[in-house]
Formats: C-alpha cells, structure tokens, sequence
C-alpha cells in the first residue's frame, strides 16, 4: 500500500514539473531580446459573462500590469476581447478592473470585435505598429500561441517581441499540466487547419 502511494505521489509531482517546465518554456517561445523604447501590453480577454471581471480575467490584467517595463518612455495597454459570453465585451471588463480596482492610469485601447485568439492578434495589429516593443500577455501556453499567429499575420512585428510576466513559479500551479495539455492541443489544431488552409480559432 505504501509503496503504492509512493508511486502515485512521486507521479503526481512529476505531472506538476511537467506542467510547469511546459509553462516556462512557452513563456520564452517566441520572443526577442529585451530592448529600450516604447512598448505595447496586449492582454488577451478570456470568456467573460460580466458585470465584473472574472477571476481569469483579473489575473491576467494584473499579469499585464506586472508586465509594464517603468522606464519605457511610453506604454499601452492594449486588452482584447469581444463580448463573447456577455453584453458587455472582455475588453471593457478587464479596463473596468485594471482602472477601478488596480488603480492603471496610464494609456489603454479596447480592442472589442475579436472573438478568437486569431482574431485577438489580427484587430489589435493597428495599435501594436507604432511601438519599439510588444508583449502578449495571457497563460503562457495562450500567449505563446498568439505570438505565434502575430509571427503569421505580421512578421515584422514579431520581431519586437518582448516577454511578458505571466510566467511565475508556482503560480496556477495545480492547472499547469492542463494548461499545457491545452497548449500542445491548440498547437495541433492549428496546424491541422493550416494544413486545410482555414484560419485558427
């Protein structure tokens, strides 16, 4: 019997490692060296019902506050999101949170129509092309799929890509090896549309 525990203890930590090795490797997927100059955040909104802010949605706010680099001359928040479970878009939620509640003062845009990662990537592209630096800012896995697609849609962009700090030891931790299960699926599913020559969700 102890034995047997042993081996289910020592199995479920080797699936958390697992999971957060996944996390921090996504986290640093494609991205750039760091560099001076201004910068976008780009916070990607999670399926959000309203009125407030949902926990995920709060996180990754806060995740892309961390994320502001003080001594850039300038920086944008940019939160993307539609209104895709609710009335009222992800977008405005994640302001409503970041300015009410985290006290963010500086500048933001909403980003309201997107209502996938792809699309998340494709309607913010016009606030992201006059800044020296970009960060995409959700679960790392998340993030590191949508640097990906902006790697698609606008290469010359994604050479200014910067990491975020929604990577912390630690954190989330008894999700990350279903956040890295997800990642790896959403991975797939991507290139299989690619192979089909449709665009991912």
């Amino acid at each position: 019997m102890r034995t047997r525990t042993g081996l289910l203890t020592a199995a479920g930590i080797g699936l958390m490692l697992w999971g957060e090795w996944m996390n921090w490797r996504a986290s640093r997927r494609g991205i750039g060296p760091v560099r001076p100059g201004s910068e976008a955040v780009l916070v990607l909104g999670y399926r959000d019902p309203g009125p407030r802010a949902n926990a995920m949605n709060r996180w990754r706010v806060r995740a892309g506050l961390r994320s502001i680099d003080a001594a850039a001359p300038r920086t944008r928040l940019v939160l993307s999101g539609g209104a895709c479970a609710g009335p009222v878009s992800e977008a405005a939620l994640m302001a409503d949170y970041a300015r009410l509640e985290r006290g963010y003062r500086g500048e933001f845009v909403l980003e309201e129509s997107s209502r996938s990662t792809w699309e998340n990537i494709a309607f913010a592209i016009p606030y992201l092309k006059d800044v020296d630096r970009i960060k995409i800012v959700s679960l790392p896995t998340h993030a590191a799929t949508a640097r990906d697609y902006l790697a698609e849609q606008a290469p010359e962009l994604a050479a200014r890509l910067e990491r975020g700090r929604d990577y912390r030891f630690g954190e989330w931790l008894p999700l990350k090896p279903v956040i890295a299960l997800y990642g790896v699926a959403k991975r797939l599913r991507h290139r299989l549309a690619e192979a089909r020559g449709d665009d991912d969700a």
